[in-house]
């Protein structure tokens, strides 16, 4: 494109044919006030606060529709400019709020960095009251709050020219001129994306996010995409689930690979704690982001991401030793060796893969799935014993390992009520799932009592049922509104015939040395925990009974099965001893993730600590540190998203559940996914937030060298 030369305010300025002279001002670090500008919109000129005079033009211009031509002079600072402007703003100010304070935006309006600039006081003009438009709270995620609007037309043509869904625009009611809808629909009604383009656009606080939407505690431009900032490795949620609605599922395994080396695991047992943070909650449901993951997972036939996700720098000569092959010490491990450093992982269990393996029961995730992730492991090069268990640290440093991970989970589960009591027939729930993963005979009885009222419970009364119990009693603390299960997990369960006793505290286990009665509890009106974690409950007088079991399985919590003798710090709870991020235990080289550290949490969260883990150690042994990697090439991503007739309505995709009686005598697994419709369906319901952090940011006037 052609350059051009032209002298702003005495500087000479080498612009593009074409440009305005307000791009090239801005450009030359030059500022000219503005408001109805935006850099991303077409120029339109209302405001008239960026007018400029030019030698040989009469009057002023306006520079945002103005091109440039070679050898122009502009002058952007007279008085006669100063008197332009200073009438254009107190004509915008006559019908807006004097209060700037009680504006949500104040101190981050460009309204009110204007009104600063200009050093121009709210309208000596006759104050012209809004009758019509007052504050609309009724539409989900966007407040409009209209008395605050300039009418810059910036939002409307956001919503035209960037997004192409066009629902907004100029509306006309008894002589007053106002932004609003066709027939001032409500936005949901209308058909609104809820993109948030308008919001992003607009100079004051006429458009805004409703309280509450996006976090505060974190940058904005990680809060504006809530389900990644959610996540607890951040994966880039929107960028698959649009791959996914385009049926690029293999491109979408790359990207979910880039953070998660056991996408199809999480794609059945993630605890998708990212769809607690999806706004499309504020219409109706989240989308089904994991069962999205596991769709594209299971339809990738091409794996274009293998090659590169298989590639590892040159050999360091650094060793690492890895205590544990669950998801966090085998995420570490993967990164390790990618940095070019030798893994060893040591392993207890006779198979690798920790609670995906021998805690989560088969009808919920299948064995072929992690078996084929570990093997990728595998074949990137770490090594992984099994059968092998290490008792001390000193072990491993004795063998010449540079650096060692500790990520031994929470296998040990905690006992009540067992003194004098049959031990044969009392399980704690990771002793139970796990015996039943490794295919271990055990004799239940007809009738099992399971304490606790979480998901590793309901995944121990189901099994229980699929052992051929007769009766299944889960029974918990909590009332039925606060039960920890997913609400998934208890429906499911009650189908299969599980039977559920809510606010109920445990007592003892009724029985001998040699038989198991049932178990004795009472009914809890309240319960809470002290400071110091202590339960305080507030039980019903004289409401005691008993339980009749056969079997008592405890799913009441667990820890990691560690003691002193390792050599390493521990803390409350037998939980290992970290300093702060760096994830070093108290001795040096030797480093813990996991559930080993943190107490029982989710596979996720496992796998994020492990891929800390790795970025300290890859430090500690002299690498920088980043374990980034790109496995899809990403391009600009067309913002138009278009109008969608019914798009705040659409219904959340179910996946197909096998029927009750078809399930509860097997371990094959249960959820069937997303067929193709279903799946594409879903992905097109996402609001695609990612898209708003496209849109560029405005520079306030005192970001400008010249002003």
């Amino acid at each position: 494109m052609q350059k051009v030369v032209v002298t702003i305010n005495g500087l000479q300025v080498e612009a593009l044919q074409g440009q305005t002279i307000l791009e090239a001002a801005l450009k030359a670090d030059i500022y000219i006030p503005h408001l109805c500008f935006h850099p991303d919109l077409k120029p339109q000129g209302g405001c008239k606060l960026c007018v400029v005079e030019i030698d040989g033009v009469d009057g002023a211009v306006t520079s945002c529709n103005t091109e440039v031509k070679n050898g122009m002079v502009i002058r952007t600072k007279t008085d006669k400019l100063s008197h332009l402007r200073t009438v254009a703003m107190e004509l915008m100010l006559a019908s807006h709020p004097a209060d700037c304070t009680s504006c949500p935006v104040y101190l981050n309006c460009e309204l009110q960095a204007m009104l600063q600039y200009l050093g121009v006081a709210h309208s000596r003009l006759r104050r012209i009251e809004k009758k019509n438009i007052k504050i609309n709270a009724s539409n989900p995620l966007i407040v409009r709050d209209m008395e605050r609007c300039i009418q810059c037309g910036r939002c409307i043509r956001a919503c035209s020219d960037i997004r192409g869904v066009g629902i907004l625009q100029y509306n006309k009611n008894n002589g007053e001129v106002y932004v609003g809808t066709e027939k001032d629909l409500p936005l949901k009604e209308a058909d609104c994306r809820f993109c948030g383009a308008c919001v992003e656009v607009c100079p004051t606080g006429a458009l805004r996010d409703e309280e509450g939407v996006f976090r505060k505690d974190i940058p904005r431009e990680q809060a504006l995409i809530p389900c990644k900032a959610e996540c607890p490795a951040h994966t880039d949620i929107p960028t698959y689930v649009r791959l996914v609605s385009e049926g690029k599922y293999s491109d979408a395994v790359a990207v979910i690979r880039e953070k998660l080396p056991f996408p199809g695991s999480l794609g059945y047992v993630c605890n998708h704690k990212c769809e607690s943070a999806c706004k499309r909650t504020k219409l109706n449901e989240p989308i089904s982001i994991r069962n999205l993951k596991r769709y594209a997972v299971e339809h990738d036939t091409i794996e274009v991401w293998k090659e590169k996700a298989m590639r590892t720098l040159p050999d360091t000569g650094k060793k690492v030793a890895v205590v544990g092959a669950g998801p966090s010490g085998m995420t570490a491990a993967l990164y390790l060796r990618k940095k070019g450093h030798a893994v060893t992982i040591f392993e207890k269990l006779p198979l690798a893969g920790g609670m995906l393996s021998v805690g989560i029961p088969e009808y919920r995730l299948p064995r072929e799935i992690v078996k084929k992730e570990i093997d990728f492991i595998k074949a990137v090069g770490v090594e992984i014993f099994t059968n092998t268990e290490i008792k001390s640290v000193e072990e491993l440093t004795g063998q010449g390992f540079d650096a060692v991970l500790i990520a031994i989970g929470a296998h040990k589960g905690r006992k009540f009520f067992t003194e004098g009591i049959c031990s044969l027939r009392v399980y704690t729930a990771v002793d139970f799932l796990r015996k039943v993963s490794l295919k271990e005979r055990i004799d239940l009885g007809e009738k099992v009592a399971v304490i606790g009222g979480g998901n590793v419970a309901f995944d121990c009364a189901r099994t229980a049922v699929r052992l051929g119990v007769k009766e299944v009693n889960v029974i918990c603390l909590e009332s039925r509104q606060a039960m920890l299960a997913d609400q998934e997990e208890i429906y499911q369960g009650e189908e299969e015939g599980v039977l559920i006793q809510n606010s109920k505290s445990t007592l003892k286990i009724e029985g001998t040395s040699e038989h198991i009665q049932g178990v004795r509890h009472i009914d809890v009106k309240n319960f809470s925990f002290d400071v110091e974690g202590k339960l305080i409950i507030e039980a019903v007088d004289g409401s005691e009974s008993i339980t009749e079991a056969d079997t008592v399985i405890f799913a009441a919590g667990q820890y990691p099965d560690i003691d002193e003798n390792f050599g390493i710090e521990l803390n409350r709870g037998n939980l290992i001893t970290v300093k702060g991020e760096t994830m070093e235990t108290s001795k040096k080289g030797v480093f813990a993730a996991g559930d080993a550290v943190y107490g029982t949490k989710s596979v996720i969260e496992a796998i994020a600590s492990g891929r800390k883990a790795a970025e300290s150690i890859d430090l500690f042994l002299g690498g920088n540190g980043d374990i980034s990697e790109v496995l899809y090439e990403r391009e600009k991503v067309d913002g138009n998203i278009g109008k969608r007739i019914g798009f705040g309505d659409l219904k959340r995709e179910e996946t197909a559940i096998t029927p009750v009686q078809e399930r509860k005598n097997c371990f094959l697994k249960i959820d069937s996914g997303f067929d193709e419709i279903k799946a594409k369906c879903e992905a097109g319901r996402c609001l695609q937030c990612d898209l708003r952090t496209d849109i560029s940011k405005v520079k306030f006037w005192g970001d400008y060298k010249f002003k």
